[in-house]
């Protein structure tokens, strides 16, 4: 039997990073290399759409591309428009009729079972990606965390140099906590932190917001 993910914390930390960043925010640098967190946050936004068409068997125009990631395309509502997306996707994977069958996301064929986990690795990467170039705390629930590392760490080496999900897995230590190691398999430095600001400290959102 197909093992049927919770998307939802994942999604819900995702939506509660992306509501709580500030217009200013949206030009400092990400984990990824030449992109900004506006630039990631227009790709959820993309992605939360392809995810949610994926999950209904929805083959089109979502589910058909690569989202982009591209800030000049996020619009004047995106503080509110792509956290409400990104818990339809959650609410999308609930179906267990999701993760059967096959279906299509960035124009590629694939299993149910797959395209969900993949949607919940992007969540929990980026989710992570985010926090980190904001300067907020991350939050991953054990399950997802789980279901993450076991996917990313079957990325065989040859799939990495073809340019696939991943790129080259950065070395953690041994003793490392399994977020940091799945954030090292996704191709990322988990040491990772955004350039200080004019105060010489990383930059955060305003004080009393959420994180």
């Amino acid at each position: 039997m197909t093992e049927i993910l919770d998307l939802a914390p994942a999604a819900h930390e995702m939506a509660r990073l992306v509501g709580a960043l500030t217009h200013e925010q949206l030009a400092r640098p990400t984990p990824c290399a030449g992109t900004t967190i506006g630039d990631l946050v227009d790709h959820v936004g993309g992605l939360s759409l392809a995810f949610t068409a994926a999950a209904g068997k929805a083959v089109g125009d979502h589910t058909g591309q690569g989202p982009s990631a591209d800030a000049s395309r996020l619009g004047d509502d995106w503080r509110t428009r792509i956290p409400g997306q990104v818990l339809a996707l959650a609410e999308a994977w609930r179906d267990p009729g999701a993760w059967t069958g096959t279906t299509q996301a960035g124009g590629i064929d694939l299993p149910g079972h797959v395209a969900g986990i993949v949607a919940l690795d992007e969540l929990v990467i980026h989710g992570w990606d985010i926090a980190t170039a904001s300067g907020r705390r991350f939050s991953c629930d054990p399950a997802a965390l789980a279901a993450c590392l076991s996917f990313v760490a079957a990325t065989t080496d040859e799939e990495r140099a073809a340019g696939g999900l991943f790129g080259p897995a950065v070395a953690v230590s041994d003793d490392a906590p399994d977020l940091d190691r799945l954030i090292g398999l996704s191709g990322r430095d988990p040491s990772w932190r955004p350039p200080p600001g004019p105060s010489g400290r990383p930059p955060r959102a305003p004080e009393g917001g959420p994180g």
